[in-house]
C-alpha cells in the first residue's frame, strides 16, 4: 500500500503544463490516447451523469483546426489588436501537437446543478493530466477566448458546452519543481 501512494503522490507532485514548442512531433499511438481518455471516464460523477465529451484531433484534423482558431481569432480581433504572431502560433500549436482533444461537458440542466456537472468534469481532465504524466506525455489545457464559437465548427449537442483544449506530445523536457505555498497555510483545524 506505501508503494502505491508513493507512486500516486510522485505523478500529483511532478505534473506540469507541457506545451506545445516542447513537443518532439513523434506520435503518441491511439492506444495511449485512449488510455489517458479511458482515466478520465473514471472521474466522480454526480448522479452517474457522466458528462465528460471529448473530440480528438489528429492529423490533417488538427492542422485544419488550427486554422479555424486563427481564422476566429482573426475575424475577432479588432486590427490595432491584432498580432500576427498569435494568428500563426494558434496554427503552431495544433501541428506541433501529436492530437488535441477537445473538452466537452454535456450539461443537464435542470437535473443537476452545472457547477456540479462542471466540477466532475475538471475531474476528468485532471485525470487525463495525471495519466499523461504517467505515461511521459506532455499536456496542457488552454481555453482560448474563442471558445465559444467551438460548438458551431464541431457541431456540438445544444446542451454540451466547451470547456478547453487538451493538447498532447512527447517532450524530452526536463522536470521542474512546483511552486506552492505549503498546505499549512492553507488549511484550518476544527477539532472542538
Amino acid at each position: 500500500m506505501a508503494n502505491e501512494i508513493e507512486i500516486l503522490s510522485s505523478i500529483i507532485q511532478r505534473r506540469r503544463s507541457i506545451f506545445p514548442p516542447s513537443y518532439t512531433g513523434e506520435e503518441i499511438p491511439d492506444e495511449l490516447i485512449l488510455k489517458v481518455l479511458e482515466s478520465a471516464n473514471y472521474a466522480p460523477t454526480h448522479k452517474l451523469t457522466e458528462p465528460w465529451r471529448f473530440i480528438v484531433l489528429r492529423k490533417e484534423g488538427k492542422h485544419k483546426f488550427g486554422l479555424e482558431l486563427a481564422r476566429l481569432y482573426q475575424e475577432q480581433t479588432p486590427p490595432h489588436q491584432f498580432l500576427q504572431k498569435k494568428f500563426e502560433a494558434m496554427v503552431e500549436k495544433a501541428d506541433q501537437s501529436s492530437c488535441v482533444i477537445v473538452l466537452n461537458a454535456q450539461l443537464h440542466p435542470g437535473q443537476i446543478p452545472e457547477w456540479e456537472e462542471i466540477a466532475a468534469f475538471a475531474c476528468a481532465v485532471q485525470n487525463m493530466a495525471l495519466t499523461a504524466e504517467a505515461l511521459n506525455i506532455g499536456a496542457y489545457w488552454s481555453s482560448p477566448g474563442t471558445i465559444d464559437q467551438l460548438p458551431a465548427y464541431f457541431n456540438m449537442a445544444e446542451n454540451e458546452k466547451c470547456f478547453g483544449l487538451f493538447f498532447m506530445g512527447f517532450h524530452n523536457e526536463a522536470p521542474r519543481a512546483a511552486r506552492r505555498g505549503p498546505i499549512e497555510d492553507k488549511v484550518r483545524w476544527i477539532e472542538e
